[in-house]
């Protein structure tokens, strides 16, 4: 095994022990969309000491967290274009590097120009290459059995990001200071990296493998399907269908609903009613266990039931949650119980939306569109990011956003029955094409 690189030596390691090398990519890059994850919801426990140091309102912290999520958004198809045409593996290590680069210098920010230019502008770029699109590729690269549920896992990777990341950033925060939070997030995306730059390959063919599952090569050794169109084009023909919009904007909502919302803004909101930021991100936590729960089950059921009624009945029980949560009074009984209701909930629209993307757009040309889709996904996140700072920092109360959210929620229930039944619906994943 001298001089063999960890590339060719751990796949035989693998084999050895009756296990596929692509677990392994999954396993990394679970642990990367779990840090990003982390770095994505970080700010949420970070607002009210900014507050507190800076004296920068909600509204005025709000947008540049707004701008992350729009970036963190649009980034989404122009990651999938650059992972196929350069690989995975380039494109996470160069998003790891720029997120770390950004909280770093943010270290030794003291104007709010600085914060919108690093947390805005820095992490939104970085986290939207490393977004859903990243599982989405790897999923369909290293595996032709078991996608639904590599894509279920990896999605919920962004709730275990909050299981484990935010209650450590809460503590810290209170205990030392936020500063300390960061150093923490920065030490974790060094382990990330650490991590892809040693075991990510940009693709089974490159260590001789095929894809999990498969036995033999493609008829005649052809590739999989491939976008011959630019991340632009995808969207100018996919913008000529309703199905396209009617996925846009149910997934707008979506994002206005969770990561723009709950994600940014509910530690500030349990404590105008007297939680501690430890204790609100303990809540999040455990959001973040149902979740995981919720997301890997909606992945299996994904592959079993019709997809608009799975996206039917998630939009309509998290606008109801939604619209509780103000009546719960924030005592433990009642957090606990919207805790699971919600959490079960949170990204569980990810493989239902995947699923009729790939189904109405084809293998080849999907992961661009889902990047479009999932571009409004952001939307909606720095639409109600923004909105809800705005509503508490002008109404003295975010409880209007949050029953807006809920009122957008059952639309999008009734709105995702609009799209018809599919003539079939295919369980494959989109494919990526092999880096150059």
């Amino acid at each position: 095994m001298t001089g063999r690189s960890p590339a060719r030596a751990l796949p035989g390691l693998f084999a050895a022990r009756g296990l596929h090398y692509g677990w392994a990519i999954a396993a990394v890059t679970f642990l990367t969309m779990l840090v990003t994850a982390g770095a994505v919801g970080a700010p949420g426990v970070l607002i009210l000491p900014l507050q507190q140091e800076f004296g920068w309102s909600t509204a005025e912290i709000s947008s540049a967290l707004a701008l992350r999520l729009v970036l963190f958004g649009l980034m989404g198809p122009f990651a999938a274009a650059l992972m196929n045409r350069y690989g995975p593996r380039r494109i996470v290590l160069i998003a790891l590097g720029l997120i770390g680069a950004s909280l770093a210098a943010s270290l030794a920010m003291d104007r709010l120009w600085q914060l919108v230019l690093l947390w805005g502008v820095g992490v939104g770029l970085g986290t939207g290459l490393t977004a859903l699109v990243l599982g989405a590729t790897v999923a369909t690269r290293w595996f032709a059995k078991r996608r639904g549920l590599v894509v279920g896992l990896l999605t919920a990777s962004s709730a275990t990001g909050q299981l484990v990341v935010l209650p450590l950033l809460a503590g810290l925060t209170e205990a030392q200071g936020w500063r300390a939070a960061l150093v923490l997030i920065c030490g974790l995306l060094a382990l990330a990296g650490l991590g892809v730059f040693l075991l990510m390959r940009d693709s089974p063919e490159e260590i001789g493998l095929l894809p999990y599952g498969e036995t033999a090569p493609a008829p005649g050794g052809a590739p999989a399907p491939v976008a011959s169109t630019g991340p632009l084009e995808a969207l100018r023909e996919a913008a000529r269908t309703r199905v396209f919009w009617i996925l846009f904007a149910t997934f707008f909502i979506c994002g206005a609903s969770t990561n723009g919302l709950i994600q940014t803004h509910f530690v500030p909101l349990c404590a105008d009613f007297g939680l501690r930021p430890v204790e609100a991100a303990s809540v999040l936590a455990a959001m973040g266990v149902f979740d995981f729960v919720g997301t890997v089950a909606s992945g299996w059921l994904s592959d079993r039931f019709d997809n608009r009624w799975l996206l039917f009945w998630y939009y309509a029980l998290r606008g109801l949650s939604l619209i509780a949560l103000p009546f719960t009074d924030f005592t433990f009984a009642g957090l606990s119980l919207f805790a699971i209701f919600y959490g079960l909930d949170w990204i569980a629209t990810v493989p239902p939306t995947v699923k009729l993307t790939a189904a109405r757009f084809g293998r080849a040309k999907a992961n661009l569109v889902f990047g479009w889709v999932f571009a409004g996904h952001q939307l909606g996140a720095a639409a109600a990011a923004y909105g809800a700072g705005f509503s508490r920092s002008e109404l003295a109360s975010y409880l209007p956003a949050f029953f807006a959210a809920g009122a957008l929620c059952l639309i999008g229930a009734a709105l995702i029955l609009v799209i018809g039944r599919p003539r079939s619906e295919p369980t494959a994943l989109p494919a990526a094409a092999p880096a150059n």
